[in-house]
């Protein structure tokens, strides 16, 4: 498609930016929504699935978009709010089913977990900070998840 076709859809760069950026979350939300709808699967399955699509999702990120988002700050702001509902919306569902499942600790209420995954989410995964950690979107979501679901104590250190 030529950019003169293209712009006659799109008002510029930005608007371009962020039509693929719902049209990403949309895709998203619908994949996860199988995943968390009431019943589809037990919590390990559920956990695996869900995270298989989000870094799936997450490995399309590459650095010239990463770029383009820097300079678009109201782009990233339609970022983490969507990411925010993504994460309360379906790690919440699967949560709860864990916890029902008694996978889940029942000290630390679900709410608890999902703030502290939102906090380190937002705090990490954002474009200057994932460059200065030399992160990319897919090793930065996956070393959240890891430290929120796992900790960071090895077998040795949880004796």
């Amino acid at each position: 498609m030529s950019k003169k076709t293209m712009y006659a859809h799109f008002p510029g760069k930005s608007a371009l930016l962020e039509a693929a950026l719902l049209d990403k979350f949309n895709d998203l939300e619908a994949e996860l929504a199988l995943i968390t709808s009431e019943g589809a699967c037990d919590f390990l399955t559920g956990l695996h699935r869900l995270l298989s699509h989000v870094q799936r999702h997450t490995e399309e990120v590459q650095p010239p978009f990463l770029r383009d988002v820097r300079r678009e700050p109201e782009l990233f702001k339609l970022i983490e709010g969507r990411r925010r509902e993504v994460i309360q919306r379906h790690f919440r569902a699967l949560l709860e089913v864990g916890r029902r499942e008694g996978l889940i600790r029942k000290d630390v209420p679900v709410r608890l977990i999902i703030e502290i995954l939102l906090g380190a989410v937002q705090t990490i995964m954002n474009p200057p900070r994932m460059a200065e950690l030399g992160l990319t979107p897919k090793t930065g979501f996956t070393g959240i998840i890891t430290v929120v679901l796992e900790g960071v104590l090895d077998p040795k250190g949880r004796r």
